[in-house]
């Protein structure tokens, strides 16, 4: 193996925070709405219950990636929206997805070689 293909793979750009499935839909559906959305909108929009957008939420704020805007009108209402790090970030990460999808598309049409006799499988 070449040193310039040492770590090809390794997709160090895949954001752990960004990765996990119900924070991966909170990203794409605040990017989709640029302006935000109401917490029971995005609750619905990803399928998620209270308690566990709330969590997810909690995450994404910590890191600085979401904005949560509270307003107590008539009554208590959350807006949530991607912060401007945020925004970046998850584009950021939106290309290593992409990096990964253009070398998978590529490697698909490889033929799996046979393999060499005196191996067995494990």
């Amino acid at each position: 193996m070449s040193s310039e293909s040492a770590g090809r793979f390794a997709y160090d750009g895949l954001d752990r925070i960004l990765h996990e499935k119900a924070r991966l839909g909170i990203m794409a559906s605040l990017l989709s709405y640029p302006s935000g959305l109401m917490f029971t909108d995005l609750k619905a929009l990803c399928a998620l219950t209270d308690g566990n957008l709330s969590r997810h939420l909690q995450v994404l704020s910590a890191a600085g990636l979401v904005e949560i805007w509270k307003s107590h009108d008539r009554r208590p209402q959350t807006l949530c929206r991607l912060s401007t790090h945020g925004r970046e970030r998850f584009l950021a990460y939106l290309e290593e997805l992409e990096r990964v999808l253009s070398d998978a598309s590529a490697l698909k049409a490889v033929r799996v070689p046979d393999v060499a006799a005196g191996w067995a499988p494990a």
